[in-house]
């Protein structure tokens, strides 16, 4: 089977993101531009946190069991 390849939109103020890079809130849910809900770990957003939080559009890839297997960030 093959992966399947989403791509959404993301504003997080970086008093938001704080939640989660605690721990208080493992994982992150997003409305795709394809109209589908889907659950990913916050962890896999992390290495875009700016001092602004995190914004931009992004393009994940996941497996035929859901699993997030890459997350990038568009440029724009």
């Amino acid at each position: 089977m093959a992966n399947t390849h989403f791509t959404f939109s993301m504003k997080l103020k970086a008093d938001d993101y704080e939640r989660y890079y605690r721990g208080t809130a493992r994982n992150i849910i997003v409305m795709t531009h394809q109209g589908v809900s889907i659950q990913f770990p916050a962890s896999a957003v992390r290495r875009f946190i700016t001092k602004k939080g995190i914004r931009g559009d992004f393009v994940i890839t996941m497996d035929e069991n859901h699993k997030l297997i890459n997350l990038q960030k568009l440029i724009s």
